[in-house]
Parts: C-alpha cells; sequence; structure tokens
C-alpha cells in the first residue's frame, strides 16, 4: 500500500516538473518573443498557474477524503493528471496554431494543478495513518523522495535526449518524449492504487459515524485547527516549498540564464544534487523521531535563510570560472549538494507534521488546504517572483532577498508557536 501510494505521488511530481524542467523550451515554442525574458517569465508564469489552482483542488479533494475516504480522491487525482500530462505530449506548437497553443497548454496545466492539489496532502495524510505511532518521521519520509525523483527521472529523460538529438530535433518532437512516457506510468500507478485499502483510522471514522460532513467549516470555527493550518501554511509548507523551488527548481533556472551554463551541464549538476538529497530527507526523518519535529524543522529554515543568498553569488562567481576555462564543477555541485541538505531539514519531518498536527475527522482537509496553497501561491510562484524582481532592479541577486527574507520570518513563527507532535495519537 506505501508503495502504491508513493508511486502515485511520484508520478504526479514527474508529471507536474517535467513542465519546470522544460520551461526555458517552452518559452521558445509556445511564448514566442522578440524580447527572450518576456518569453521565460510566460514561461514560468504558466508554470505558475498550475500552482496556483492547487489550492481549489486541494480544497475540494481535501473534503471529499474526510467525507467518503482517502482512497476514491486517489483514483480521481491520478486520473486526471495522468490525462492532462499525456494531451501536453500532444498539443500543438505556437508555429503551428498561433494563439491556440499557449490556451490550450495554460488549460491543461490549470487541470494538473487541480489534480496535485487532490493528491499532495492526502498521500500524506494516508501514508502516515498507516504508519501507526512509532517512528513516524522515518517511515513517511520516504514519501518526500517521490518529488526529487520525479525531477530526476525527468531531468534523466531530457538529458539523454538532449545527447542523442540534434537542436532542432529536441524542439521538433524530443521534448514530448517525457510527456508521452507518462502514459506508461499512469498505467502502472492506476492498476497498483486499485489495490489499496483504505486507512484503518478512517475506517474507524466511518463504522463509527464520526466522519465531518462540513469538514473545511469545522476547521475555520475552531481555533486550535484554525491556528495550526496557519502554522502548516506559513511555516512548514510554505518554507518547505521556498527552499524545494529554490534548491531544486530555480537554481537549474539561475545557472542556464544568469551563468548561462550549457543546459546539459546544468542538468548533469541537477541530478548530482537530487540523488544527495534521498538520503538526506530520509535521515532528517529519522533524526526527528529521535530529537523531534520542531528543531529539525526550525534548524532548516534557519541555514536556508542564512545561504541562499551567499550560495547564488558563489554559483555565480564560480560558474564564471568554469564559462572562462576553469574545472569548477565540483564545486558547484558541493554548493547545490549543500542546499540539498538544508532543504531535506525540512521536508525530511514535513509528511508526518501534515497528519499530526490535525483531528482525524477533519485532518484530510485541514492538511492538503495550507499545505497546497503554500505550494501553490508561495512556492509554485517563486520562480516567477524572484526573475521578476531581478528584472525590476537588473540585478541577478534582488531577488532572492525575497525566499531569504521569508525563511527568516517563517523560522522566527515556528520557533515561538509550532507545537510538538511527535508523540500524537493518530487515531484522535
Amino acid at each position: 500500500m506505501a508503495i502504491a501510494a508513493c508511486f502515485g505521488t511520484f508520478l504526479e511530481w514527474y508529471d507536474f516538473l517535467t513542465f519546470a524542467t522544460l520551461a526555458v523550451v517552452f518559452d521558445l515554442l509556445f511564448f514566442p518573443s522578440s524580447d527572450p525574458s518576456t518569453g521565460l517569465l510566460t514561461s514560468l508564469a504558466t508554470f505558475g498557474v498550475g500552482m496556483v489552482v492547487r489550492p481549489i483542488g486541494a480544497a475540494i479533494f481535501g473534503g471529499i477524503g474526510d467525507r467518503i475516504g482517502r482512497r476514491p480522491v486517489f483514483m480521481i487525482t491520478i486520473t486526471l493528471m495522468g490525462i492532462a500530462t499525456v494531451c501536453v505530449g500532444f498539443l500543438p506548437t505556437y508555429a503551428q496554431v498561433g494563439i491556440w497553443a499557449p490556451i490550450l497548454l495554460v488549460s491543461l496545466r490549470l487541470l494538473q494543478g487541480l489534480s496535485a492539489g487532490g493528491e499532495i496532502g492526502g498521500s500524506a495524510v494516508y501514508l502516515t495513518e498507516h504508519a501507526g505511532n512509532s517512528n513516524r518521521g522515518f517511515k513517511t519520509s520516504f514519501l518526500q523522495l517521490m518529488g526529487p525523483i520525479g525531477i530526476l527521472v525527468s531531468t534523466l529523460q531530457i538529458t539523454i535526449l538532449q545527447y542523442w538529438l540534434t537542436t532542432a530535433e529536441f524542439l521538433t518532437w524530443g521534448w514530448r518524449v517525457p510527456f508521452w512516457v507518462s502514459l506508461i506510468l499512469l498505467l502502472v500507478a492506476f492498476k497498483a492504487r486499485m489495490a489499496i485499502e483504505e486507512t484503518p483510522i478512517y475506517l474507524q471514522l466511518s463504522k463509527a459515524e464520526t466522519q465531518s460532513k462540513s469538514p473545511l467549516r469545522d476547521n475555520f470555527k475552531d481555533p486550535e485547527t484554525r491556528n495550526r493550518m496557519f502554522l502548516l501554511f506559513f511555516c512548514i509548507s510554505a518554507g518547505g516549498a521556498v527552499l524545494f523551488f529554490c534548491v531544486q527548481v530555480y537554481t537549474s533556472i539561475f545557472l542556464k540564464t544568469s551563468v548561462k551554463l550549457p543546459s546539459q551541464l546544468v542538468d548533469q549538476l541537477s541530478i548530482y544534487a537530487t540523488i544527495a538529497l534521498l538520503p538526506f530527507t530520509i535521515f532528517a526523518g529519522w533524526l526527528s523521531d529521535k530529537i523531534d519535529r520542531k528543531p529539525v524543522v526550525v534548524s532548516g529554515l534557519i541555514l536556508g535563510a542564512a545561504f541562499i543568498l551567499p550560495a547564488f553569488h558563489l554559483l555565480q562567481k564560480i560558474g564564471q570560472e568554469h564559462i572562462l576555462g576553469g574545472n569548477q564543477t565540483i564545486y558547484i555541485a558541493a554548493i547545490l549538494i549543500g542546499l540539498s541538505a538544508i532543504l531535506a531539514l525540512v521536508v525530511g519531518p514535513q509528511t508526518a507534521l501534515l497528519a499530526e498536527l490535525f483531528p482525524a475527522k477533519t485532518r484530510n482537509s485541514a492538511a492538503t488546504l495550507p499545505h497546497n496553497l503554500a505550494a501553490g501561491w508561495i512556492g509554485g510562484l517563486l520562480p516567477l517572483v524572484v526573475t521578476l524582481l531581478n528584472q525590476r532592479w537588473a540585478s541577478d541577486f534582488a531577488g532572492l532577498w525575497y525566499p531569504t527574507i521569508f525563511l527568516g520570518t517563517a523560522a522566527l513563527v515556528a520557533l515561538i508557536f509550532l507545537p510538538e507532535t511527535k508523540a500524537v495519537n493518530l487515531t484522535n
């Protein structure tokens, strides 16, 4: 069951983040412009649109998960995501159908966002409720690997395609291949999810007929739940999303567009950093079982606030030395791996925290809405906001003050108000 839940989440992330990996390509194919900066901004905005509607999907599917069960939501969301992603692979480009190309792309991106809103967060609740009351941080941290693995598989495909194909071939049809592959993954994920069982905690609620009929309303009426939803949104989910999109998404865009390193080299470096993130995440989940969730998460937020700006300054300096003839690849990789270690401290305990903060009968909706609101509105728009601020101030680094200040503020709020949840009994 855990494998089925995780594989489905991997597919969601693979589908969702393949778009981000190809953002620089999409600006040429779907948003042609005489100004390269405008094309990139439009492409990033389209990526952000999918993130912005995630809270709507969370509100819809989170409530369904509390009323009729976690399992039905899994089947609906995986189908929506798979269909939307496969269709992207068959879209005509701007050169073929004009303005209809970006309209169709944005429409499918919206459908992806709705699906992700129901899946990401709900899967955390499902897995945590199956994990029991001991070592939840370690057991559930494996779910957090699905995002990095989704990026890894997507990036590997694109790197191989760019190696074997000419630039013209890749722009003509090679970029479509990762979207076509998602059809195979969808069939495997759907087959696996057909076999999963409802969580024991939801079955207990159902047997006692204690499910909430209006979970979202109940969440906002209860002061403690409402406060914890804010803490989840601002400190845990938004903090993790800011770090995730800085480390896993924006570093690649920065190295390609600002530093102007070759795309193939950047993709290879991103693969190294992503591989390193996997054991770091498991370790952080395990560590949160030993020394509590709060100190692990807060330390990640503090380190992120302290090192985001210096890390990007170093990336530019070392990257420029590489372009001038130096062999600085190992140093760039080391910086990216260091950022991955910081990210892991926040996301490693995150799955367990999502469920532990809330009561069982409204847990799915209470966890999914703030989590997707943070990931969608704060994290998903981060590459666009940072790029806009950089262009506004004519600087490669001005926009990075946004994640720096955000992470510092989130760390302070978490330090003061975030409760420790490691010992919580999930049946309550």
